[in-house]
């Protein structure tokens, strides 16, 4: 049995064998599909331990809450959203229009999947600062896509550009926070969204 322990989430780096890394990712699949199934509430710790065929006990080191899994979860697709944008290049004359369409992709793949959008927005809206160091990866990983998108041929992102991400970011995340809860309809998130890019980068 593994003698892995942490009062954070364990990313891949911080696993040493090809075997952990499974594991891992056994859990995290297991945790999307629940999620997929029937939103928060169908993610309970036990179910997914059985789902991914691990010990309870295990699951618990490898994450230790079920908000911990799921904010880990949302991490996963903002990888595999990054991943399918790495293939070509982003379209759009400026940066507005390149971050609005990573965007628009990221949102609509989201919102195909309303269950999994549930559990992974609740998680992010519930975590408190046990989940720190996980919120902080989400949110590093949803920057690196829009600085990316707002200068392709900038290797390193300035400070500005990380700040400007960051705020779009906060936008973005809480305008799904709307659609979410009922407070916003698809369109109007996408609107509300795409106005605060163009105020934030004016170009």
């Amino acid at each position: 049995m593994s003698t892995i322990t942490s009062t954070n989430s364990l990313a891949v780096e911080d696993l040493g064998s090809a075997a952990q890394r499974d594991r891992r990712r056994r859990i995290l699949d297991a945790t999307i599909t629940l999620a997929a199934q029937g939103g928060f509430d169908a993610v309970q710790m036990r179910g997914v331990a059985e789902q991914a065929d691990v010990a309870l006990g295990t699951l618990y080191r490898y994450f230790p809450s079920k908000i911990h899994l799921l904010v880990s979860a949302l991490g996963r697709e903002f990888e595999r959203a990054e991943a399918s944008l790495k293939d070509k290049p982003v379209p759009g004359d400026t940066a507005s229009d390149r971050v609005i369409y990573v965007l628009r992709k990221t949102t609509r793949g989201l919102q195909g999947d309303p269950h999994l959008t549930e559990a992974l927005t609740r998680a992010f809206m519930f975590a408190d600062s046990t989940v720190a160091t996980e919120i902080h990866a989400v949110g590093m990983q949803l920057s690196t896509m829009l600085t990316r998108a707002m200068d392709p041929e900038r290797t390193e992102p300035t400070e500005d550009d990380i700040a400007i991400a960051r705020v779009i970011g906060d936008v973005w995340l809480s305008s799904l926070v709307a659609w979410v809860t009922g407070r916003a309809t698809a369109n109007e998130t996408a609107e509300h969204m795409e106005r605060a890019v163009r105020m934030v980068l004016r170009d």
